[in-house]
Formats: structure tokens, C-alpha cells, sequence
């Protein structure tokens, strides 16, 4: 799925609107990153699950996309800086922007992974993350970030069941997480994982 690591070479921009915890935002999106028609399905479903971890005051939004995550968590959570990252040069700009938008820019971080301090926790983890790309890289991609939980920290995981989502679960808690299925909605599990 090269689509995850690549930058498209040539954007073609437009503005979708959304609902993210009952803030309407317009964001502005581009083709070749994730979900550039609107607010995909996982992410909806996660956002209706689980509430703003409003007490939180560090949180990563991994594989950020256009940051509808990043702003629903900024917008609900003023005590918190938001880290959003992703490979997508694009998806980094337009979260950036959007950010700015949404006037939370000064509490936002948009930086592709490897720009973030090693040294920095976080409170909560949220992500539809890049199942698509093979379990391999998809494990490889959990077991670099959800060591970077603070303690007590939770990550917030929305997966579709028929990508692999209670296989998902298994393999987590098999790497010694804590595992709970917060809730399940058109076909999306959604996980709270913690150490």
C-alpha cells in the first residue's frame, strides 16, 4: 500500500466539512491522504465511542491524515498539545493547516513520525491506524508508539472487524497490553489498549 508512505506529487485541494464533537469544522483536504472526501467511517465511530479525554494534557494522533482527530482532541481538550504525525508530507501540511484554521494551532504539533522528541509521553494514543498496510508493518508500527504511553495512559484504536480487528486485540494482548473492546459499530471494533 504505497499510498500510506508516499507523498502524492501534485495536490488537488478542496474543503470538506465535519462534525467532530459537535464542532462544525471545514477542512482543508487533498487527494492522496487518507479519507480526503470527509470524515471516514472507523474515525466516526470512534469519536462517537469514547468521550474527549478532557484531563489529558499530552496526545498523539497517529497517522493524522488531514487531522480530524487532531482537532476534535485540541477543540475538547484545552488543558492538552496535540502531537499529530504522519509520513504523508501532504497530510502533515494540511493538519498543520487546519489546525490554524480551527484557531488551536499554538496546541498542535503536525511533524512527520521521526520529529517527535523520543523522550516525550503521552497521555492517550487516538488512531485508525494504516491497517492496510500488512500486519508486519502495522506491529511494527504499535510496539514503536504504545510504549510511549505514560503510565495509566490508554491508547484508542478503531479497526474494522473484517480487516482484522479482534486478531488485532489478540496479538496486543498477547505482547502483554491490556485489551478492551470499548464498543463495536458498523463493523469497527473499537479497542482501549494500556500497559
Amino acid at each position: 500500500m504505497s499510498h500510506y508512505f508516499e507523498t502524492p506529487s501534485q495536490r488537488s485541494e478542496q474543503a470538506v466539512a465535519m462534525t467532530l464533537w459537535g464542532h462544525d469544522v471545514t477542512l482543508a483536504s487533498s487527494r492522496g491522504v487518507f479519507s480526503a472526501g470527509g470524515l471516514d467511517l472507523g474515525t466516526s465511530v470512534l469519536l462517537r465511542t469514547v468521550p474527549p479525554p478532557r484531563s489529558a494534557t499530552r496526545l498523539l494522533d497517529l497517522g493524522c491524515g488531514i487531522g480530524p482527530l487532531t482537532l476534535a482532541l485540541a477543540l475538547e481538550c484545552p488543558r492538552a498539545h496535540v502531537t499529530a504525525v504522519d509520513v504523508n508530507d501532504v497530510a502533515v501540511d494540511l493538519t498543520r493547516r487546519n489546525a490554524a484554521s480551527a484557531g488551536v494551532a499554538q496546541r498542535v504539533t503536525a511533524c512527520r513520525p521521526e520529529q517527535v522528541d523520543p523522550s516525550v509521553t503521552f497521555d492517550e494514543i487516538w488512531s485508525n491506524p494504516p491497517i492496510r498496510i500488512g500486519k508486519p508493518a502495522l506491529h511494527e508500527l504499535l510496539l514503536t508508539w504504545l510504549p510511549r504511553l505514560a503510565p495509566g495512559g490508554t491508547a484508542r484504536l478503531v479497526v474494522a472487524r473484517n480487516l482484522g480487528a479482534d486478531s488485532l486485540a489478540a496479538w496486543l494482548a498477547g505482547e502483554g497490553w491490556t485489551v478492551t473492546r470499548e464498543g463495536s459499530a458498523k463493523g469497527f471494533r473499537v479497542l482501549s489498549v494500556q500497559a
